[in-house]
């Protein structure tokens, strides 16, 4: 089939990868318009921008794809399905009646748990054990559509989400590819996805990911995993943030906030137990190791994270 394939981040990329081997011709790529990166906020192209003109195929980027170029081309490209993953914007019924076999989206979760943009964070957060991916046909209410398959991922004990959508990435390039060989050989059934079981996830900001202290160990524990890699779980000390890399929880007990140095570990209390730092980023400084940070601090007694 010919493909316009949507994606804008590196997650979307194995699945672009595993396209490009495929049987399936991708004519162009549909991505989101550079955005400002890094501390200089100079503007950069989508990963999934760069790999495509590494490729020699053709880039779109329009700022809403309702714009009516845009759609001019695309139905100039005559493509016979589209698929999507993670692009970054709502694609508009006009749009999504081009292509003959419609929009097949590739969401990191096991639909209809998880609809929304941050799904792997939310399965993080609430302390799922089992969650997946699924193909869907993209209508306009939000992860609604009917679902042509899915594929299973265990979250390990330790998982950051950005550990889990590795995982998640590439197990669903693999679906999407199935999805849409089923799809041009006639064998593609869509079901409509169940009434009960509905969850939503929507995007965890960095207002969301700051550490309440005086919640249990689990919790904390959990938020910190689910905003690593991003946008990065912190607290403040002194007036200044502090970001936080994945902790573990111990038997000790501290104070909710308070740091303590106990046999070369860095602790700080919560509801239930202490957790261990492993690493930190303090405001205007270099990640480091957790202990490190510590000693250079001279702490008061009693002194906590706020």
């Amino acid at each position: 089939m010919r493909l316009v394939f949507a994606g804008t981040p590196a997650p979307a990329l194995a699945s672009l990868e595993a396209l490009l081997a495929s049987r399936h011709d991708v004519v162009a790529v549909l991505t989101r318009p550079d955005a400002p990166a890094g501390r200089g906020r100079t503007l950069r192209p989508s990963p999934v921008r760069e790999r495509a003109e590494a490729a020699g195929i053709e880039v779109l980027t329009p700022v809403h794809p309702r714009e009516e170029d845009f759609q001019a081309r695309l139905r100039e490209l005559a493509p016979d399905c589209c698929p999507v993953v993670a692009y970054g914007a709502l694609v508009p019924q006009p749009v999504l009646d081009v292509p003959v076999h419609g929009w097949v989206n590739l969401h990191f979760s096991l639909l209809p748990a998880w609809r929304g943009a941050a799904p792997v964070q939310h399965a993080v957060l609430a302390g799922d054990e089992v969650t997946g991916a699924t193909t869907f046909r993209l209508e306009r209410g939000l992860d609604t559509g009917p679902v042509f398959g899915v594929t299973t991922e265990d979250v390990r004990p330790g998982d950051t989400a950005g550990d889990l959508l590795e995982r998640l990435a590439v197990a669903g390039a693999g679906l999407l590819v199935h999805t849409l060989d089923a799809i041009e050989d006639g064998t593609a059934a869509a079901v409509p996805q169940p009434a009960d079981g509905v969850s939503l996830a929507p995007k965890i900001t960095v207002v969301d990911a700051r550490v309440d202290w005086s919640s249990p160990a689990l919790r904390v524990d959990r938020l910190v995993r689910a905003c690593t890699p991003a946008p990065g779980a912190w607290t403040t000390l002194r007036g200044k943030r502090v970001k936080l890399a994945p902790v573990a929880i111990t038997d000790q007990v501290v104070p909710p906030g308070q740091l303590r140095l106990d046999s070369g570990a860095c602790l700080v209390g919560t509801a239930t137990s202490a957790v261990r730092l492993s690493g930190v980023r303090p405001e205007g400084k270099a990640a480091m190791a957790a202990t490190d940070w510590l000693r250079g601090l001279r702490l008061a007694p009693g002194e906590a994270f706020a």
